[in-house]
């Protein structure tokens, strides 16, 4: 589907509709910091944030956000503002009177968690939404008074007990749970509305994004869509999961506002969204710039990715999904350990003659021959179960292909290649994302192949394993679920994360999030097997799974801790002697 959403007003810059892909990013400083969060601010305008959002975790932080606001605008930048708000429907009232937008989570909005209820009567379900929308009303008043906008944020992780009772921690529970607010915002006649359904999976954030964008067109609420793998990490896994992610969405014209989460400095985050953004806008003779989903990304067809294909040597069937690196007419399989081994097939062009040889062959179909031939190429690949085929072409061809695979019911192995040859290692990252990357979320393909002009394999098979992560194909590696911090973060977030992975790097299929509070930790990193989370001023608690098992530890000591606890849990194992 195509998303059409309304247009809103974040003060004076115009979200949604055919307006550009408004880019934003978060200080990460302590709101009471005037001098240093202004400091940061203009840092990320700079970089390209065309809204800066800021952290409000209580009444004196709100309150400041007009101080901060004052400087801005001494200095000379205009940008919106959005505070950011948990917990305090009193902080968010304040901020409404001062900035331009306030984000609220639905899941802290709801009433406190019943210890031992797990189900809720029709009557009580009914009673508990009426107090949500009474405790919502006073601020939709002042945000109509002000013309504040409003953000609805949903987490996945931070549902509401009482959702959780009747979804689970799924996608639709986040869909509900942003729709309830929604309603009761379009009810009372507010408009001036975003929504946002965030999480560290990517898949989970792009089948809950798609979701609400189906309901929200069904019942006349197309409200703008703010995107974002929220807890992403950093380095090359934190922008291949944001570029998937995000960009999986814009390419059914969903998603009017995106942020890419790195735990990095925040103005590291604008070029990675420049990047993913540039590829969906269109620049006009006039010097303006309109939304246009550049041709070889839009998705037109659904595609249901998951189909049995038998081997083709180590390729399909059962083997795991591959990374094959290109150069020239050889092909090469990359193992997750480095190594690199000649792929057994013999390469063929689609169209050309098809040897008698006893080598297994793979057939290269390209955009053009894809369009014209496919009936063709769908006769040659029923002649012999033991071709692979390697699609270098479009997202409209790959699905036109697969498409054609499973109703010819052909078990081909399929490997999914960008029709673009990168130039760096930045716009690899963001073509192999984007596309094969939106058919990876979706189930298809057994493989994919890389092919970049200057890249070393070392770089090629990092990229090509890490999409395959990002993209829960496969797992080869630690994940770590870890926040960007905000004003809320009372440890060195960036160093802790670092020596983490130092020390777990070799821990392949263990989740760890590190986030920096403990008010979006606990819920953000759901699934992580176990949690570094900040408790305090250089405190720290850790978790096993969901359940906090050691409290207050100084952040000194607090990694060293967490090894012991992987230990304990039976969870480690030494690394491999190089």
């Amino acid at each position: 589907m195509i998303y059409h959403s309304r247009v809103v007003s974040i003060g004076g810059l115009p979200l949604g509709g055919d307006y550009p892909i408004r880019i934003q990013s978060m200080t990460n400083t302590n709101t009471l910091g005037t001098r240093a969060t202004v400091d940061q601010a203009i840092r990320m305008i700079e970089a390209g944030s065309e809204l800066v959002r800021i952290t409000a975790p209580g009444p004196k932080e709100a309150a400041n956000l007009g101080v901060i606001k004052a400087e801005l605008i001494k200095r000379g930048y205009r940008v919106p503002l959005i505070a950011d708000i948990h917990f305090n429907p009193g902080a968010a009232e304040i901020a409404a009177r001062l900035v331009e937008k306030v984000r609220i989570n639905p899941g802290n909005y709801s009433d406190r968690p019943s210890p031992g209820k797990n189900s809720w009567s029709v009557q009580e379900y009914q009673l508990e939404l009426e107090r949500i929308a009474e405790k919502l009303t006073p601020l939709l008043g002042i945000c109509r008074e002000y013309g504040t906008a409003i953000r609805i944020g949903v987490n996945h992780g931070s549902l509401s007990q009482r959702m959780m009772s009747r979804y689970g921690d799924t996608a639709e529970g986040m869909v509900q749970s942003a729709l309830e607010f929604t309603r009761i915002c379009h009810q009372q006649g507010f408009h001036n509305l975003v929504l946002s359904l965030k999480s560290s999976n990517v898949s989970v954030m792009v089948e809950a994004c798609r979701q609400l964008a189906e309901q929200l067109t069904q019942e006349g609420l197309n409200y703008p869509l703010h995107l974002g793998v929220t807890e992403a990490g950093d380095g090359e896994d934190g922008r291949l999961k944001s570029a998937s992610g995000i960009g999986a969405l814009l390419a059914r014209g969903i998603g009017d506002t995106i942020r890419v989460s790195l735990t990095e400095a925040p103005e590291a985050e604008l070029p990675v969204a420049r990047a993913i953004v540039s590829r969906f806008h269109q620049n006009l003779p006039d010097g303006t710039i309109t939304r246009q989903i550049r041709p070889d990304l839009a998705v037109s067809k659904e595609i249901n990715g998951k189909r049995e294909t038998a081997a083709s040597g180590p390729l399909g069937g059962k083997n795991p999904v591959a990374v094959l690196l290109k150069q020239g007419n050889q092909l090469l399989l990359a193992g997750e350990k480095g190594e690199i081994t000649p792929l057994p097939h013999r390469l063929v062009h689609a169209g050309q003659a098809i040897p008698e040889i006893h080598q297994p062959l793979m057939i290269l179909a390209e955009e053009e021959y894809l369009k014209a031939h496919l009936p063709v190429l769908m006769e040659t690949l029923a002649g012999d179960s033991t071709i692979a085929l390697l699609a270098a072409a479009g997202t409209t061809q790959l699905r036109r292909l697969a498409d054609a695979l499973q109703r010819r019911n052909l078990k081909t192995p399929l490997i999914l290649k960008s029709p673009v040859n990168a130039g760096s290692a930045g716009d690899l990252i963001t073509e192999i994302s984007l596309n094969p990357g939106n058919l990876l979320i979706d189930g298809a393909g057994d493989g994919l192949c890389l092919e970049a002009m200057g890249d070393s394999n070392e770089a090629l098979t990092s990229a090509g394993f890490g999409l395959l992560q990002a993209t829960r194909r496969r797992v080869s590696r630690t994940e770590y679920i870890a926040c960007p911090s905000c004003g809320r973060t009372l440890f060195h977030i960036q160093e802790t994360l670092q020596q983490i992975k130092a020390r777990t790097a070799h821990l392949k299929g263990l989740k760890i999030g590190v986030m920096g509070c403990i008010v979006n930790g606990p819920g953000e990193m759901a699934d992580a097997d176990f949690g570094y989370v900040g408790s305090g001023k250089g405190k720290v608690t850790l978790y096993k799974g969901k359940t906090p098992v050691k409290r207050g530890i100084p952040e000194n000591e607090a990694v060293e801790a967490l090894i012991a606890l992987i230990k304990e849990s039976g969870d480690w194992k030494e690394a491999e002697k190089v």
